[in-house]
């Protein structure tokens, strides 16, 4: 198996998708010679041709409306919006037209197209190249919404993006794409699967994309205090896989949900809402999360003190009760 970074990986899977469908092309900006500020495209216009892998004018709602535009026609455009927060001059695009085409047309129309989004923080980036933005695109029917966490998913995701009939938005945790491991690169199942990185009994950790290596390094750091920690990876924000979530929760009794992005309103507060209506009578305690703080994304020198670290997990954990009795306080609150 070959020792691969998040990055190539990316890179195999847009090499492999071009070569076996005549259909997909990839573009964005500085994504042709240059092969994209992260490097995601290396090499593929140089080997593959440059009415596969193109460059385009720095205008991100054109990008998206060039995308929609090919998708009605047939084709199976990919497209890099190179940091995360440059996506939202082309939102209403997105919220507009590709979120709502397929319903627009009754089914007459689809939009096979993928939104690469390089996104989060831990790279020490300035506001605007640091977002965590997947709430609004989970918030927005019509759209899937996928992020990898590992160098595995980070292939087969993106295949099965780029195979779905519909629009996908596939965000790239910036600071993952240096991580290696041998992997064996394959085609990916159907979106909506999580994923149990790490077994246990105590509680469970859900998190996503930048937030699991996160999880499963509070998850072994636990252990000297005497938990035993499980943790689901979702893979995938939308669909959401409640079935594999629902279990992890029922089989543990407590639940902590660990998100960079800030709390409000966020992917996290629907996991907890949805974790509470599904297993109820199994919680020992409220679900909790750990998040980034409510503010606009902090300068570089300040960024360590914005993301959940493994300390404030830790500490969200020792909020739970130990015990095997539910807190009646809790449940007499939440009844009343």
């Amino acid at each position: 198996m070959p020792n691969l970074s998040m990055a190539q990986a990316l890179n195999h899977a847009l090499r492999d998708a071009i070569k076996e469908d005549e259909r997909v092309v990839v573009f964005g900006e500085d994504v042709g010679a240059l092969g994209g500020v992260f490097r995601i495209t290396d090499g593929i216009t140089r080997d593959l041709g440059e009415d596969r892998c193109f460059d385009t004018p720095l205008a991100e709602a054109g990008i998206v409306g060039l995308a929609v535009g090919m998708a009605m026609g047939g084709m199976k455009p990919v497209v890099e919006m190179q940091f995360d927060a440059f996506a939202y001059p082309a939102f209403e695009q997105i919220a507009s037209h590709v979120a709502k085409l397929r319903n627009r047309t009754r089914g007459a129309l689809s939009l096979p197209m993928v939104i690469r989004v390089p996104y989060a923080g831990g790279i020490g980036g300035v506001e605007h190249h640091c977002d965590s933005s997947e709430a609004y695109y989970a918030h927005t029917p019509g759209l899937k919404v996928v992020t990898p966490a590992t160098v595995e998913d980070a292939y087969s995701l993106l295949r099965a993006a780029i195979d779905d009939p519909d629009p996908v938005i596939f965000l790239e945790p910036k600071k993952l794409y240096w991580a290696k491991a041998d992997v064996e690169l394959t085609r990916g199942e159907p979106f909506g699967r999580a994923a149990i990185r790490r077994r246990g009994k105590d509680v469970t950790l859900i998190a996503y994309g930048p937030s699991t290596p996160v999880a499963l390094q509070a998850a072994e750091a636990a252990k000297e205090e005497g938990w035993d920690v499980e943790v689901v990876d979702l893979r995938s924000i939308v669909p959401f896989d409640d079935e594999t979530v629902a279990a992890s929760v029922r089989r543990t009794g407590r639940c902590v949900v660990v998100q960079e992005a800030q709390g409000f309103a966020g992917v996290g507060a629907e996991i907890a809402a949805r974790v509470q209506e599904r297993c109820f009578h199994s919680l020992h305690a409220p679900v909790l999360r750990v998040s980034g703080f409510d503010i606009p994304y902090p300068p570089p020198m300040l960024e360590h003190a914005h993301l959940p670290g493994v300390d404030r997990i830790l500490d969200t954990l020792d909020r739970l009760q130990r015990d095997d009795k539910p807190d009646l306080r809790y449940v007499a609150e939440v009844v009343a």
